[in-house]
């Protein structure tokens, strides 16, 4: 078992923030699935500090999702110190992370994310006024470096550590080669052998033996999975049952995936209302049908939905699709 200061995490996969994606009604089902630890979206320190609506609703966790981490992110230091005193305060999340890893130009510019990794001093700085000035455990997720020439993942580690944080997640890769490329998991054991917290290791976990390969090739103590999972939140289930077991159920049925589709749409709903849900189950509905027979079809008919009767008429209709054609 991992601790994080004093929260308990039960086993060894994490799921990683995901901007646009990482709300309550994904993080609810990344827990039915058996996810040891949940990151929510990044928040941005400056609408925490004006009190953003949206931003505010975005702290807001239930009990079915914990434990979960809360992250946030930000380039001033008195402003990032201010939007984890809000977050430890206002949240009833467990953990707060300092976000050292966005790659996108949009937080990037504003000296955030992964523009920090070319300041490891201000990382520390950051990290210890944020842990001095709040009472929950503070995580931080990062790079391995701004580009291939600034990789600076093992001093800001130590530094990280140092400062007080408790736990350090790490995708390997640099800023500069965004969601490209390959992960390297050669600097992720380098993190891992330079410090004494727990190390999560993130980027190209896609199956279960991924996960079981990177655990033993870094000896980090869990995996963060992100981006496999759009559409596929099995793999969760997967990924516990064959690190704890060494076997896993490898086929869902059609039937199953159709379910989690309507379910998925309806905790969206609840949470954010039918119109800007059915906008954002597009993509979902996309994600969870990519791969499977006639789904080029299908998702040319979900692009333009904006009702949920609609959606579970389409997605009925390509049951009965798949089910006359005998597809498995």
């Amino acid at each position: 078992m991992i601790k994080i200061g004093n929260i308990e995490i039960k086993n060894k996969v994490i799921i990683a923030p995901m901007a646009g994606v990482s709300n309550i009604a994904f993080r609810t089902i990344m827990k039915e699935f058996g996810a040891g630890l949940i990151y929510a979206e990044m928040v941005s320190d400056k609408a925490l500090g004006f009190r953003n609506k949206k931003t505010m609703k975005m702290i807001k966790v239930v009990e079915a999702e914990k434990p979960l981490t809360m992250q946030v992110f930000g380039g001033d230091i008195e402003s990032i110190v201010e939007g984890a005193m809000i977050i430890d305060k206002e949240s009833d999340c467990d953990i707060i992370d300092i976000n050292l890893g966005c790659p996108v130009s949009k937080v990037t510019k504003s000296d955030a994310g992964a523009k920090l990794l070319l300041e490891p001093l201000k990382i520390y700085e950051i990290v210890k006024k944020v842990v001095e000035s709040v009472e929950k455990p503070v995580t931080v997720k990062m790079r391995t470096g701004w580009d291939s020439n600034t990789i600076y993942a093992v001093e800001i580690a130590q530094l990280c550590e140092k400062a007080g944080a408790k736990a350090i997640a790490i995708h390997g890769r640099t800023r500069s080669q965004m969601y490209s490329g390959v992960a390297n998991w050669s600097l992720i054991k380098d993190v891992k052998d330079a410090v004494k917290i727990p190390v999560f290791g993130n980027g190209d976990v896609k199956t279960p033996e991924d996960a079981k390969r990177m655990l033993d090739e870094t000896g980090c103590d869990a995996v963060m999975i992100g981006r496999a999972l759009l559409g596929n939140p099995w793999l969760v289930k997967q990924t516990v049952d064959y690190l704890e077991t060494g076997t896993y159920q490898k086929d869902f049925t059609f039937e199953e995936k159709v379910v989690h589709i309507i379910d998925h749409m309806e905790r969206l709903i609840e949470l954010k209302g039918e119109k800007i849900a059915l906008l954002e189950m597009r993509s979902h509905a996309a994600w969870y049908v990519k791969g499977m027979p006639g789904a080029t079809y299908v998702k040319r008919e979900i692009a333009n939905v904006s009702k949920k009767e609609d959606l579970k008429r389409i997605l009925y209709e390509y049951l009965e699709y798949l089910n006359k054609n005998k597809t498995t």
